[in-house]
């Protein structure tokens, strides 16, 4: 059995984890919200009609800031309309996915939705086919107390207290030409700048995220950051990254080391923002938020499921509802390590999306709620990863992949969490036929022992939960993860990803 020897320190930190880094994506599309966290005729639906169970496995995913109302839907999108009384709110096409929009979900009822889950609202405005006014004016509408047209309105329609939106997106993806009012790097870097400067008038203290690459192989990656940044540096204080993965041509090697070009997005990204600020002089650094990242078989969508057609306008259509494998989760719980390791650069990261949508959790209208194999390297990494993120010293193999060349056969990182005494090492084996042997070095942390360990693996790795069988998948302990004189040994076996908790 080949073998992987670690090495964990507490002083080799990464830096902080912030716990916006555990954030999700509500969007207008498909079945997320209506048939999905909303569905008033559900046994579990409560008064306001959202269902129960959905918000108990939210919860046990454990997402810390969820953005909203979209993704490409944001790009059409009139804030007015989610306000108000229901029964006045008018229905709209949404052009970014060929659906009927009813508007019975809004911005009052998502904020509900919001404090029975535990999660704060990251809120996206429409630049694409809006402006800087429309921004500043929902602005107004969350953020001031009361004494302004706004603020009154909103007071008017059920909500004393502001809705304190702390961080907002400027616009979504303004980079694709699939994007309702895309624009060169250019021009919306001088609408966004605009932007920023009028939203931060009205309150200096929200958090702004500005658009960068909707993809590491857009052909203007690289330069849009570079001009974007170029023109809003002083204004806003992250910007953003969006990648999805997903197997192609049964090539399973290249799939499992998507991580490989994850690392190489954030740091890229990390030192043309830099060059920026050396440029201007500047000692201000732009974090990263990492706002859209999955596992999505786009390729299904733009074969199966589009939706054309001038007369056919669904409402909650099923859209993108892929179901995950091992193989799948296996590479998520890679992404999240990824995430883990930029921790001093990535302040913020939204896994889109959270359900039937690309998501971890599946609804049946009047049904079941479930598990997808993706749900539990989220909900088990965002409960342990606490404290710091750590930088492992590795010495693993690797082998050759078609697009990536040759990478470890083992990635890892590890956390802490000085107050509490507890560590966490997280960890995933691409080998598709061979078990690893991996020995951590864990003396620096005293006397410790294994508290938990977790491991998602299965003889099939095209495995999954579906509605027939929602159980099939799910981790099992590690019987293999034991410390003795310092030294954590365990067994990774062929397609994993294993967590384990030290304290």
């Amino acid at each position: 059995m080949p073998d992987a020897r670690l090495t964990l320190d507490p002083a080799f930190s990464i830096g902080p984890i912030r716990r916006a880094l555990f954030g999700g994506f509500v969007e207008h599309l498909g079945r997320h919200v209506y048939d999905g966290i909303y569905e008033p005729g559900h046994p579990t639906a409560d008064a306001e009609g959202f269902r129960q169970d959905v918000i108990d496995l939210v919860r046990e995913l454990g997402v810390d800031t969820i953005r909203y109302p979209g993704g490409n839907f944001v790009s059409g999108f009139r804030w007015e309309d989610s306000v108000g009384p229901v029964s006045e709110r008018p229905r709209r096409l949404d052009l970014a996915w060929h659906s009927t929009e009813t508007n019975e979900v809004g911005l009052h009822e998502f904020s509900s939705w919001l404090e029975k889950v535990g999660s704060d609202l990251m809120m996206a405005v429409n630049l694409g086919t809006r402006g800087t006014l429309e921004a500043i004016d929902l602005l107004e509408y969350s953020n001031i107390r009361g004494g302004t047209a706004l603020s009154d309105q909103r007071i008017a329609n059920g909500r004393t207290e502001p809705f304190d939106v702390r961080m907002w997106c400027l616009g979504n993806e303004m980079d694709g030409p699939w994007q309702l009012g895309h624009r060169s790097a250019e021009d919306y870097g001088k609408i966004a700048a605009q932007t920023a400067k009028g939203m931060r008038q009205l309150d200096p203290s929200i958090e702004l995220v500005v658009c960068g690459s909707s993809s590491a192989h857009m052909p203007t990656f690289g330069e849009w950051e570079r001009v974007v940044l170029t023109h809003t540096y002083d204004d806003v204080d992250l910007i953003s990254c969006h990648a999805y993965y997903e197997e192609k041509n049964g090539d399973l090697d290249s799939f499992l080391a998507s991580a490989v070009d994850m690392d190489g997005f954030i740091e890229t990204v990390v030192a043309t923002a830099d060059h920026v600020g050396a440029v201007r002089g500047s000692t201000k650094k732009i974090d990263i938020s990492f706002d859209e990242w999955n596992v999505w078989y786009i390729d299904r969508f733009h074969g199966v499921d589009k939706i054309e057609g001038i007369d056919n306008w669904p409402i909650a259509p099923r859209l993108l509802e892929d179901v995950y494998s091992v193989a799948d989760a296996v590479v998520f719980g890679s992404l999240l390590i990824s995430l883990l390791k930029h921790a001093d650069r990535v302040a913020s990261a939204s896994l889109a999306q959270l359900v039937n949508v690309i998501a971890p959790i599946m609804t049946e209208p009047g049904g079941i709620a479930w598990r997808q194999t993706t749900f539990y390297p989220f909900s088990i990494t965002s409960r342990l990863a606490r404290g710091e993120a750590l930088q492992l010293k590795l010495d693993v193999p690797s082998h050759t992949t078609e697009v990536y060349g040759e990478v470890p056969v083992v990635d890892a990182v590890a956390t802490h969490d000085a107050e509490a005494g507890r560590s966490a090492v997280f960890l995933v084996n691409r080998s598709r036929t061979e078990a690893l042997e991996v020995t951590v070095d864990v003396a620096s942390l005293g006397d410790v022992s294994v508290l938990e360990s977790h491991t998602l693996t299965d003889d099939d790795v095209y495995a999954a939960n579906t509605l027939e069988a929602p159980e099939r998948v799910a981790p099992h302990p590690n019987e293999t993860a034991t410390v003795a004189d310092g030294i954590l040994t365990l067994t990774l076996p062929p397609v994993s990803w294993t967590a384990i908790s030290l304290g």
